[in-house]
């Protein structure tokens, strides 16, 4: 499971890179910036994931949907930015808020990995 983690984390940092280069020289003004961002944020998260699975300290199940969330709300988000800029229409209706909202329930999942970890001390 970190092996995956950290191949999400480098394949989201990839296409972050991608995505903040194309707003800065193909498309500005898209948004592509912003999903950028948001991709490269979160696999920075992903990799502080990774590490405290590695640790085997923080409550596994509730760290594993913070990992999965991050992902898949990242490229939710990422991609709908991205396919509205260079296609014209939503990856699927509210794909962008649908992304966001699984994000702010993946870092509150973190955030009760966090708790549970202090009530088990």
């Amino acid at each position: 499971m970190i092996a995956s983690a950290i191949a999400a984390a480098g394949l989201m940092g990839a296409a972050g890179v991608v995505l903040a280069a194309l707003a800065a020289h193909v498309a500005p003004g898209t948004g592509l910036e912003i999903a950028g961002y948001m991709l490269l944020f979160h696999a920075v998260a992903m990799l502080g994931g990774a590490a405290l699975l590695g640790q085997g300290r923080e409550p596994r199940p509730m760290l594993l949907v913070a990992l999965a969330g991050w992902v898949l709300g990242s490229v939710l988000f990422s991609a709908d930015i991205a396919v509205r800029a260079f296609v014209g229409h939503r990856l699927f209706a509210l794909a962008a808020p649908t992304g966001g909202v699984i994000l702010i329930a993946a870092w509150l999942a973190l955030a009760a990995a966090g708790m549970l970890r202090l009530i088990r001390r």
